[in-house]
């Protein structure tokens, strides 16, 4: 047995003064932890012996297999005797676990509180360490809740990059689409000034050319005419009757032309207000837009914050306050606290989905709907339902499966409507006094079909 022949000495590092750790030989014949000899040499920037500073010839020792043979069987007996004994032991040097290393959380003896191993490291006695682990359960729970918290802050801080990237992204498109339309608008009233020009331009020179043809032909006759004028008296005389003549075929004089100028007004009278009208003639508005801030991670809300469906699979999003985390919710990017507002919705072929308003002190976590804030028409396994969070639920009667709701809501009468747009049928209407700004609210349950927020000149006519 090796506690026969040797004694904890000589299982000792001559650097760390622990039970050696890998013990490699070097050239000198003395043994160290091979961790230890490569922080010594590292420090001391020269290879040589701890014990007698020999230098080594070799960078990496050979292990001394024998003397880690003979460690680890030492610490198997040290062990055996510590587990039979009444009191705990240290394995490592026999003595007494009195202490309790904070830092390790693990009990030591006084040995191995002066070992370099726990240098530096806070104790405190073992029977207070229960105390402690006890003591300490609240700030570990405390330090758990900061972790998540700061993961969450993180994932936040990403989550705004990105957001700012998409939204930089899709400025960029839609202004790319605003100067694509003014580009084209100032092509085609530039060729249309430029056809008019041609046009004009074109008529005054068949004018002029026709003018310069006259004066031509007049200039001839009266250059012959004084040429006849300038003969001799008897040749004048003779040709006096023609002459008479020629005088006598004087061209009517050039008539006046109207219009020949560029239409100017044409071109340039509100020029601004007429640009602006057409581009609102071919740009939808719709009244209700969504926020995507406020979505479940389950929910994807369109590019043009018009439309929500409900994804495949959970996206990695911030659980910021604004956010649903159970409901497969989402609210309206602005609310009502004054005024008549309405929104058209296209629910097509979706299975399961909600509509209504929600107050904006309604909770969003958890289970909002067993809390009160929330007026809304659902339709779930072909039936409709009118329901007033947290328990007034009242079966509406549809006569067809309805494509498309209308709701209205008019803050001043404190009235909520739902309708179909396209029979002109009423559904539903709540009656509440709305003391705080009420948001709309869509749930969307149901992968078939999204919902979809229509523009206004697209929908039925308002009435």
């Amino acid at each position: 047995m090796a506690s026969t022949s040797f004694s904890e000495e000589d299982f000792s590092c001559p650097v760390c003064c622990d039970v050696f750790k890998n013990p490699v030989l070097l050239s000198c014949s003395h043994s160290v932890c091979e961790e230890c000899i490569q922080k010594f040499w590292k420090s001391k920037r020269l290879k040589e012996c701890p014990v007698c500073r020999r230098r080594s010839s070799k960078d990496h020792p050979p292990l001394n297999r024998g003397l880690k043979n003979l460690c680890e069987t030492f610490l198997q007996e040290k062990s055996q005797r510590s587990s039979s004994g009444c009191e705990a032991v240290c394995s490592l040097h026999e003595e007494k676990l009195k202490l309790f290393c904070l830092d390790d959380q693990q009990p030591v003896c006084l040995v191995c509180r002066d070992s370099r191993t726990h240098k530096k490291q806070n104790f405190c006695p073992v029977d207070e360490a229960e105390k402690l682990k006890t003591a300490l359960k609240p700030l570990q729970e405390k330090l758990r809740i900061f972790e998540e918290f700061k993961q969450n802050l993180d994932q936040t801080a990403e989550h705004i990059k990105f957001q700012a990237r998409h939204t930089e992204r899709k400025i960029n498109e839609e202004f790319e689409k605003l100067h694509q339309f003014l580009h084209d608008e100032e092509a085609a009233r530039i060729t249309a000034l430029r056809e008019e020009e041609e046009q004009k331009s074109q008529m005054m020179k068949e004018k002029i050319e026709k003018m310069s043809r006259q004066i031509s032909s007049l200039s001839h006759t009266i250059r012959v005419i004084e040429e006849q004028m300038t003969a001799e008296d008897l040749s004048f005389l003779q040709n006096l009757k023609s002459t008479v003549e020629r005088t006598q075929c004087t061209p009517a004089d050039p008539e006046n032309i109207s219009g020949v100028l560029i239409n100017v007004p044409k071109h340039l009278s509100n020029l601004k207000f007429t640009v602006i009208r057409k581009m609102q003639e071919n740009v939808q508005y719709t009244p209700v837009t969504l926020d995507p801030n406020t979505a479940h991670s389950n929910l994807i809300v369109s590019d043009d914050l018009i439309s929500v469906r409900l994804s495949e699979e959970k996206q990695l999003l911030p659980d910021n306050t604004e956010r649903f985390d159970m409901s497969l919710s989402v609210l309206g990017s602005e609310g009502f606290n004054s005024g008549i507002h309405c929104w058209d919705v296209q629910v097509g072929d979706c299975t399961r989905w909600c509509l209504g308003v929600m107050t904006e002190s309604a909770q969003r976590k958890k289970q909002i709907f067993s809390r009160s804030g929330f007026w809304c028409v659902w339709f779930n396994d072909g039936k409709y339902d009118a329901f007033i969070s947290p328990d007034q639920t009242s079966r509406v009667s549809v006569k067809e499966k309805l494509q498309r709701i209308r709701v209205q809501l008019d803050c001043y009468r404190g009235k909520l409507s739902f309708s179909d747009p396209l029979t002109n049928t009423h559904i539903h209407t709540f009656t509440h006094t709305f003391t705080e700004r009420i948001f709309p609210l869509f749930v969307v349950k149901c992968k078939i079909s999204p919902l979809m927020i229509l523009p206004v000149n697209s929908s039925e006519k308002k009435t």
